[in-house]
């Protein structure tokens, strides 16, 4: 067992595997019989989801297989050597191919990155269904999961998240689930700086030249709001724990549309019962 897997059970047992552990409990990621393909991108996140991972197909209790898959999307020399070299340092058995993701979306002049993101998947989605993966893990953490809160209301005009699990819409069989939900970055960070680990960030051209995105400017409002609210990230992941129905204009699961009207009209639900509408005098 190398430094940086020893490390998961002991110096970050609680902030890291304990996370780990209750993202699949509490949401029912892993069963017997699960192929899953765990996707790496060469980042930090990544590699401690395949360390983690690894470490809870010896440990968890249940039966299942793993493939470690990074797809190559038009990175440099360098990095797929750096990508590669990470792979062999942390012992995971790495299965990388080369894709021209990277080419489509420069091409692209609206929306690169969600195209990227999107070409990406689909890839990946793709692949492990051909090798035989009835799931996928992505290494996505608790902070992604609470800027895709803030992101939706502030630039998508909704109230969603993003989910620990999923099925493909398009690739049948196939489904998405998210192991490091619970685990904050910070705490990946420090993972990887406790161990000196150095991980690639986004190599993408078009990231690189633009220096900022949505993402990024919240992910700096959530730090301005801690300064003087410590419990702003929680509360950020509980608001859609906690979604209360009637005090909402609309909501729709899939194609079912729901206007708070159509029960209005009829009579206000306060406190579990129906009320009259009309103005009463005392």
């Amino acid at each position: 067992m190398n430094k940086a897997e020893e490390s998961i059970g002991k110096e970050y047992s609680r902030s890291i595997w304990r996370n780990f552990c209750k993202s699949i409990q509490n949401y029912e990621l892993i069963q017997d019989g699960d192929r899953i393909a765990v996707c790496i991108s060469g980042g930090k996140d990544s590699m401690l989801l395949a360390k983690c991972m690894q470490r809870y197909q010896k440990y968890g209790g249940v039966n299942f297989e793993l493939v470690f898959l990074a797809m190559n999307p038009g990175y440099s020399e360098e990095t797929v050597q750096k990508v590669a070299d990470n792979a062999k340092l942390l012992e995971i058995p790495l299965e990388m191919y080369s894709t021209r993701v990277f080419e489509s979306a420069e091409r692209c002049s609206k929306n690169p990155c969600f195209l990227c993101s999107r070409l990406r998947r689909g890839w990946l989605y793709g692949k492990a269904q051909e090798i035989g993966c009835n799931k996928i893990a992505l290494g996505h953490h608790f902070n992604d999961v609470i800027e895709t809160i803030l992101m939706g209301i502030l630039y998508g005009s909704q109230v969603q998240t993003m989910m620990p699990k999923l099925y493909s819409e398009n690739y049948t069989g196939v489904e998405v689930i998210r192991p490091l939900y619970l685990v904050h970055e910070s705490d990946i960070v420090s993972w990887a700086d406790f161990n000196g680990l150095e991980f690639i960030q986004c190599a993408c051209s078009v990231t690189k030249n633009s220096g900022s995105s949505k993402r990024k400017e919240v992910k700096e409002l959530i730090e301005s709001l801690k300064k003087t609210n410590p419990s702003v990230e929680m509360n950020i992941f509980r608001s859609v724990e906690n979604v209360n129905l009637n005090t909402l204009i609309s909501y729709h699961s899939g194609s079912n549309y729901r206007h708070f009207l159509e029960n209005y009209r009829e009579g206000v639900t306060i406190r579990g019962k129906k009320t009259d509408t009309k103005c009463q005098e005392e």
